[in-house]
């Protein structure tokens, strides 16, 4: 069995789960402001009063008595996603790429029905997929149809890109591309690659799978040094205003590309993991001691995107 030297993932600038929690979490993010990303619903709204874009709310879903109301949300749509409002990890998130009668394909091309739709709409309701196990909200959204500059990268789904932003910054940021393993959901702990992006170029630096490197998508054998993100400045500086909108120093966020509506906000996270340091070959603490050397306070998030830009 292989133990890191603590004192060499130190002098890295290895940020770890302890020092996250305590000192970046438990310092910069106010308890108070947690339901505004721990609450997609609450994202969603927040984000429309600040004009940040996300994708389209079909409707969402409270009580147990209302499911037989999803079909009116989903009438005029081929394709759609259902999330639980305060899920996490990617669990509960069920994406329907084609309607074919009254079939709802997934992304693997699994088969469900209308029973099966209601039944995975009540699970959400009575909180198996929320933090803490909490009665919670099925959230109905349009589904994204994302940009084909990704074709070949992502498996049966659609990537997102996740940016940590510290203090308004963006620090560290990785494509998230789903395999067969992840189920067509872009979530590393079910066996999505992630791919280290450089925040001056937008382009692909390192990838890894289950914290392993990689070098091709495991399914579409297409080499991920290859990758290369369009928009890159919008979707940074769409990030950056994720600050603004929270008050959070400490957050990650999750957007991904609309082939015809642009970079889009998915969601936010006020704990992100730690895997984009291993994905990106470098500490995220090298990352935030540069930003807590700006002695000021910069309101401007393209000015904000400009320092990362210029530093990393």
């Amino acid at each position: 069995m292989f133990f890191a030297n603590p004192f060499k993932l130190k002098k890295l600038g290895i940020l770890g789960m302890n020092n996250r929690n305590i000192n970046y979490i438990g310092n910069l993010n106010e308890r108070k402001n947690f339901p505004l990303v721990d609450n997609k619903l609450k994202t969603k709204q927040i984000a429309q009063k600040h004009n940040i874009a996300v994708p389209e709310l079909l409707g969402f879903i409270e009580y147990q008595v209302q499911i037989n109301n999803f079909k009116h949300y989903i009438k005029n749509e081929n394709g759609f996603v259902i999330k639980p409002a305060q899920g996490s990890g990617g669990k509960g998130i069920l994406v329907i790429v084609k309607t074919v009668g009254d079939k709802f394909i997934k992304p693997n091309g699994v088969e469900l029905e209308y029973s099966d739709i209601k039944r995975h709409i009540s699970n959400i309701l009575s909180g198996l997929y929320s933090l803490g196990g909490r009665n919670d909200v099925a959230i109905f959204e349009k589904l994204v149809n994302f940009d084909s500059a990704f074709d070949e990268f992502s498996y049966e789904g659609v990537p997102d890109v996740r940016v940590v932003v510290y203090k308004g910054y963006p620090a560290l940021a990785m494509m998230r591309l789903s395999t067969s393993n992840s189920d067509g959901k872009a979530n590393l702990h079910q066996g999505a690659v992630g791919v280290g992006i450089d925040i001056k170029t937008g382009k692909a630096l390192n990838a890894v799978q289950f914290d392993r490197p990689v070098y091709i998508h495991p399914d579409t054998k297409k080499p991920l040094k290859e990758l290369k993100i369009p928009f890159w400045n919008d979707i940074l500086i769409l990030a950056s205003r994720c600050f603004d909108m929270t008050n959070m120093g400490y957050l990650g966020a999750d957007i991904v590309i609309d082939k015809d509506k642009g970079p889009l906000v998915l969601e936010l996270n006020a704990r992100p993991g730690l895997a984009i340091q291993i994905a990106n070959g470098i500490g995220a603490q090298t990352r935030f001691k540069k930003i807590d050397e700006v002695k000021y306070i910069e309101t401007d998030p393209k000015k904000r995107v400009h320092f990362s830009q210029t530093n990393f």
